[in-house]
């Protein structure tokens, strides 16, 4: 395969794609999709910390509280409410400050002070509402703090929805870009004539598939990692990140390229995908329900990319940690690769009987 030509066939589908409506879908979706997600689940910018006080007694750390900036307070005259609101996930946190605590602190006793922890809650903001709550006894104190704090944890921690769901758009982001562009190319060349065209200069087919492939992983890789720095979810690990979605991007693009080579037009390509839509898009239902049990996830294709960028962009964790997943997505890559051979053999053979 002479990579001159296939640097041309790239060279125009670079010039004439983004006439396309798929390459423009591509762009726009993770646009769409980030801010109505994320304006629907109150998180588009990063949430002020959620704290529920109960105070029986005239505290002042609750008032101290109150002149704070960067904390969402609620009080509350009732601790069965308070325990509701964060079991719900509407508090992120919740202090209970009973009567007298002020001064019981101040004598140098170790009254108790209870503090609730939301399940679902973010781990930065547990980390604020506990830090402000110690500083503010020991403040209080006048030293070293003498509070015996007894901390309720409801459940498992949890990351909210609209965490949750950054999944969901990355899907869409690969799906578009991966998918649906060099799918949807190779389609349009068939239907307009002009893949017949190149084949009879010395361009060859294999050229043809590997500029579609190569636009399609670039495109998805960077769509993809523009959506979760929207979503913010690049974290500090940026390249470990860019490096796993362009090994998404690779997949994803093999089945673009695997079904626009199969789909002898635009209504056979819809009807493939619309059939696999569920198929690829159910390993995202697993972050979204993350008490379904996860070893199903893992039947699905589109887990094997989809989990390294969770673990990597959302959790923090390095590339080493998600070797095997990386490894498993690029041997499905790696194995649809004769498909894709024999489907484009099948092609020209059809082509040249027209």
């Amino acid at each position: 395969m002479s990579f001159g030509l296939t640097w041309k066939v790239l060279r125009k589908d670079l010039a004439l794609g983004p006439r396309s409506p798929f390459f423009l879908y591509a762009i726009i979706l993770p646009f769409v999709l980030t801010l109505v997600l994320q304006f629907a689940f109150g998180s588009l910018f990063s949430p002020q910390p959620r704290l529920g006080i109960v105070d029986e007694g005239s505290s002042a750390i609750t008032a101290q509280v109150e002149g704070m900036d960067g904390i969402d307070l609620t009080l509350l005259e009732d601790t069965e409410e308070l325990r509701t609101q964060v079991e719900a996930n509407d508090l992120d946190a919740g202090l209970i400050l009973p009567a007298g605590f002020d001064a019981a602190v101040k004598a140098g006793d170790k009254p108790d002070l209870q503090f609730f922890i939301g399940g679902e809650s973010l781990a930065s903001n547990r980390i604020i509402l506990s830090v402000t709550a110690i500083d503010l006894v020991r403040e209080l104190e006048g030293g070293s703090a003498l509070v015996a704090v007894d901390v309720v944890d409801f459940g498992e921690a949890g990351l909210p929805i609209s965490v949750r769901l950054v999944p969901v758009i990355v899907f869409y982001a690969l799906v578009m870009a991966g998918i649906f562009v060099p799918g949807s190319s190779l389609v349009e060349e068939k239907e307009n004539g002009t893949l017949m065209a190149m084949l009879v200069t010395p361009v060859k087919s294999s050229n043809v598939l590997a500029a579609k492939w190569i636009l399609g992983t670039v495109f998805a890789a960077v769509m993809a990692f523009v959506t979760l720095g929207l979503n913010q979810a690049l974290g500090a690990n940026w390249l470990d990140v860019f490096v796993v979605v362009l090994i998404a991007g690779a997949l994803s693009s093999m089945i673009g390229v695997t079904i626009g080579v199969f789909a002898k037009d635009s209504t056979v390509l819809f009807a493939t995908v619309k059939g696999l839509g569920i198929f690829l898009f159910a390993p995202t239902i697993f972050y979204i329900f993350p008490d379904w049990p996860q070893w199903i996830a893992k039947i699905f294709p589109l887990y094997w990319i989809i989990e390294p960028i969770w673990q990597v962009s959302i959790m923090g964790e390095s590339i080493s940690s998600v070797w095997l997943e990386l490894t498993v997505a690029v041997g499905i890559t790696l194995a649809l690769v004769p498909a894709v051979v024999w489907l484009a053999r099948k092609m020209q053979a059809q082509m040249a009987a027209q």
